[in-house]
């Protein structure tokens, strides 16, 4: 018996199955490889916990060098501040959680880092902010082509710089983008006009975030970036395979799944459906890849079962045996169950909370 076959052995018996799995030397070579990638581009790095929401996973990255982490919601930042972070960026807007006053009352524990790209959120940023009686740090989001949050013109984003400027509780800190992997030239041409305008009013913004695992291709080539902000590097999956940042030995995440069922040779159920793997394809074919039956294809799901497609698998699974599936998207997979099973050396070492899932607000 193998080594995996005496983990999936163990897995079952103490588990069952699906069962939401991390590689603990693959988890430890991904932090240290996005770390060395920003200290070999010259920036900081600030890891996005959106992807394994575990304050000990994030204490690993700030260990390995990591400066900081983001967050996507003012719940995971409440969570890492529990833990002992104090060093934290949201990057999204949040107008629903400084209006809920969750936003001044974590304010008043730790100076945050905030993002915006409208007026209406520098006001109720300001409110907030006066709540906490502590002034807040904002960074203007920039849009340079993903059509996404973000300003869309440098006149746009110095409009509402000036405002922050001029609002005795907040403070502007810098400028967060996200260039698409072939924007970085239009990104550069919008941040130099964005300078230029900015040293007309002797501001020079204390941070310059660029974002995303794919754009570790680019990293650096911003002409002025100071940090970068990346999520899915720490686990990978199959779009990261697909964009060519990560191998599947890189995939550091994966789901023990059953085959519960076949009615033929050429088809099957798992037990993990789109309570676990999600139905987020990531823009590829099928769910999820079947790392010992690479062939096989998980044609659909329902909220427990997994169909498979085994007509051009020459070895096809048996009813009752245990396979291993990388999600094409883990950062929603990750966000679907309570705790991650870790193993090292196909051995489980213990299991840790996904303290911050689920975070609404």
């Amino acid at each position: 018996m193998s080594s995996l076959d005496n983990l999936k052995s163990s897995i079952i018996s103490q588990f069952g199955t699906p069962c939401p799995v991390i590689d603990l030397d693959v988890v430890e070579s991904n932090i240290d490889k996005a770390q060395r990638i920003c200290d070999n581009a010259g920036v900081a790095n600030r890891p996005h916990i959106k992807t394994h929401k575990s304050p000990l996973l994030a204490k690993m990255q700030i260990d390995a060098g990591a400066k900081g982490i983001t967050c996507q919601k003012l719940g995971e930042a409440e969570i890492m501040a529990d833990a002992g972070i104090d060093d934290i960026l949201i990057a999204t807007n949040i107008i629903g959680a400084a209006r809920s006053g969750r936003l001044a009352s974590l304010q008043k524990k730790l100076s945050l880092k905030v993002c915006a790209d409208n007026k209406v959120s520098l006001s109720e940023y300001s409110k907030a902010a006066e709540a906490a009686n502590r002034p807040l740090d904002v960074l203007i989001e920039c849009d340079t082509g993903q059509k996404r949050a973000g300003v869309e013109k440098p006149g746009e984003a110095l409009r509402l710089i000036e405002l922050i400027i001029k609002d005795k509780w907040l403070k502007f800190t810098g400028l967060l983008y996200y260039p698409p992997l072939d924007g970085w030239k239009d990104t550069q041409i919008f941040h130099d006009d964005l300078t230029k305008k900015l040293n007309g009013l002797n501001l020079k913004p204390k941070i310059i975030s660029t974002g995303g695992t794919p754009n570790f291709a680019n990293i650096g080539k911003l002409n002025g970036a100071t940090e970068h902000r990346a999520g899915t590097c720490i686990f990978n999956d199959m779009m990261m395979v697909e964009d060519g940042f990560a191998q599947i030995s890189d995939c550091g995440f994966r789901v023990f799944t059953s085959v519960v069922s076949k009615a033929n040779d050429n088809r099957g159920i798992l037990d993990a459906g789109s309570k676990t793997l999600t139905s987020d394809t990531g823009g590829l074919k099928g769910f999820g890849y079947i790392t010992e039956y690479p062939e096989a294809n998980i044609i659909k799901f329902s909220e427990e079962h997994g169909f498979l497609e085994l007509k051009d698998c020459k070895n096809k699974p048996s009813i009752g045996d245990i396979v291993t599936v990388i999600p094409n998207h883990v950062c929603v997979a990750v966000n679907m169950v309570d705790k991650l099973v870790m193993v090292q050396n196909n051995k489980i070492i213990k299991t840790i909370p996904v303290a911050a899932r689920g975070m609404l607000v």
